[in-house]
């Protein structure tokens, strides 16, 4: 994820970074302009169309679709965001979860218990690392600062989220058949041990489940059919200034279409998604404080 100055204008504007759509959208912004110039040329020099061609109304049916496809962006924009912000929402509440887990383990466990503090000073951050992964559909490689401990030993053909929690609750349920841990303070570890589950089929849900297909494939057709009719009229009073025009509205709506097709899946390796390796990374740090 980017961090920026939300008030330095300047760089904004003059500034294109690595994400910024002009960057992808550059060869599709000269293809529009050469046709623009292209439909302005046959008109003006070739056909040399006069003020009364029908063709100069087809700019009245773009007044009436302006309304239409801006709200069709709103919606889609606002829908990629919602999925996004939920995703930093979840990966927040595994934050905080994991931290409440460690202070309640780190208050639970005996100082002198150094196997069972290992343990969850490994295993409780192992569950961020290993999400993480999981949906970034990547092969996980653990980087572990320590030698695992043999019950950390995870089989990758598996769901692996589901074996680190089933690790941590077996682990739980063992200290309280032992007496390490009262009946008590199993119901009151319970709420954090079962959290990794929901935070888990929440982001899976929002990975599995994309925007319908047939509403991006029609929201793309339409924005074409809309940028590349639009030279056809604007051309008798524009005349050649109509290519500059078009391909800027054709930046505009396809790069709010782009940054939504970026958002509405935040747990990739975009620019713009969410930081789960950062937060994971910090999840360690502090439950590694907590049970040192």
């Amino acid at each position: 994820m980017i961090s920026y100055d939300t008030k330095d204008w300047f760089t904004f504007i003059f500034r294109f970074h690595k994400a910024d759509t002009v960057r992808k959208l550059f060869p599709l912004i000269l293809a529009i302009s050469a046709y623009s110039a292209l439909v302005a040329f046959l008109e003006v020099e070739v056909l040399q169309l006069s003020e009364q061609s029908h063709i100069k109304n087809i700019s009245l049916m773009h007044n009436m679709l302006g309304f239409v496809i801006s709200m069709l962006l709103v919606f889609r924009t606002n829908t990629a965001y919602d999925r996004w912000w939920e995703g930093r929402k979840l990966w927040g509440a595994l934050t905080n979860n994991s931290r409440n887990l460690a202070i309640k383990i780190n208050n639970i466990l005996a100082p002198d218990d150094v196997v069972n503090r290992s343990f969850f000073r490994k295993s409780i951050p192992l569950y961020a690392q290993v999400l993480r992964n999981h949906l970034q559909s990547e092969s996980t490689r653990l980087a572990l600062d320590e030698s695992p401990h043999e019950d950390l030993d995870l089989d990758h053909s598996r769901h692996l989220p589901n074996q680190v929690a089933n690790m941590l609750f077996k682990r739980t349920h063992e200290l309280y058949k032992n007496g390490s841990i009262s009946g008590d303070q199993l119901i009151i570890l319970n709420n954090e041990l079962t959290a990794f589950t929901d935070i888990c089929g929440a982001c899976e849900r929002i990975k599995n489940t994309p925007i319908p297909f047939s509403y991006s494939s029609f929201l793309k057709k339409f924005i074409f059919f809309y940028v590349m009719t639009l030279p056809l009229g604007f051309v008798f009073s524009l005349g050649y200034i109509v290519i500059p025009v078009v391909a800027f509205i054709f930046y505009v709506l396809a790069s709010l279409e782009m940054v939504g097709e970026e958002i509405e899946d935040p747990f990739g390796n975009d620019a713009n998604d969410v930081p789960t390796s950062k937060i994971a990374d910090n999840i360690r740090v502090h439950v590694c404080e907590l049970l040192h």
